[in-house]
């Protein structure tokens, strides 16, 4: 095995700014980047069309390109009807301000996927994917639904039921790990017609945990990235760990990735622990290790 896939990092990772990340980001090696999209600087009302132009001029100019945004508004994803109206709008301008930086792919969580196709829960979050991938496919884009809430199964039979594939996977195995206990391998191939973009990441399960707890789910406290990392960092459930110190099987997660044909951006996410460049330097060292 041999990949040939790039590898990217998640800016925000680093903990300095948008600027001082892409920075980092080079100094590490990424060849691409991947960027929080939902609020302050890089909030889509907050960049105009020079700004957007600009910004773009910069990255490239660091010799980087954008592997994706991440559009992830947070709270119950699309599970609650009545905030569905503006999420769905921004999440369009998202995908917009995506295809000004040279990018197709939004990432996000939409909420846990229900099982009941014929309950309330299901109609709600079907009807506003459906109108994100309908808006997604229109423009050459995707949104894509990062793997972790639901087994790798369950997301597939939600995906399924939608009219295009502009609604997606963020394939992310530690989440999976973690949280799930489901197989990356086989959720690979399971999902081999919806991934468009991964995340490397590594972790390891410590006692079963009820995904409703960490990603939030109507009746329970809305997801929050903080709180997940809290949860991440005390090691009550699960802990992310270096890659190649938890339960991804790196060897058999980047074969499976050459089998079903993912040329993508392999893009490196670490949210916990007080030496962020550290551990994302090591991290591109050790996918550089399979090149």
């Amino acid at each position: 095995m041999k990949l040939t896939n790039k590898i990217g990092v998640i800016v925000d990772s680093f903990g300095l700014g948008v600027r001082e990340g892409l920075v980092k980001a080079r100094e590490v090696g990424a060849e691409g980047v991947q960027i929080y999209a939902v609020k302050g600087e890089m909030d889509p009302e907050n960049l105009s069309p020079a700004a957007r132009k600009e910004l773009r001029s910069y990255i490239e100019s660091l010799g980087l390109e954008i592997s994706a945004l991440v559009g992830d508004l947070g709270g119950h994803g699309f599970g609650v009807k009545e905030d569905n109206r503006w999420k769905v709008e921004k999440s369009k301008r998202i995908v917009d301000l995506a295809l000004d930086l040279g990018t197709t792919i939004v990432t996000t969580h939409i909420g846990i996927a229900p099982h009941d196709s014929s309950s309330a829960a299901f109609h709600t979050m079907h009807t506003a994917c459906e109108e994100l991938g309908q808006y997604a496919k229109s423009v050459g884009a995707y949104f894509a639904i990062e793997t972790g809430p639901e087994t790798a199964a369950d997301l597939k039979a939600f995906l399924d039921t939608l009219s295009t594939n502009g609604v997606s996977v963020n394939f992310d195995p530690a989440n999976m790990v973690m949280v799930t206990g489901d197989d990356p391998v086989q959720g690979v191939h399971l999902l081999k017609d919806y991934i468009v973009h991964t995340h490397v990441k590594d972790g390891v399960r410590l006692k079963e945990v009820d995904p409703r707890d960490v990603y939030g789910a109507v009746g329970y406290a809305p997801m929050d990235h903080e709180k997940i990392a809290e949860m991440v960092s005390s090691g009550l459930f699960f802990r992310e760990v270096p890659l190649g110190e938890g339960g991804v099987d790196f060897n058999r997660y980047f074969q499976a990735l050459q089998d079903i044909g993912y040329t993508g951006y392999l893009t490196i996410e670490r949210e916990v622990g007080t030496q962020p460049e550290l551990d994302i330097r090591k991290a591109v060292d050790f996918i550089r290790k399979y090149r």
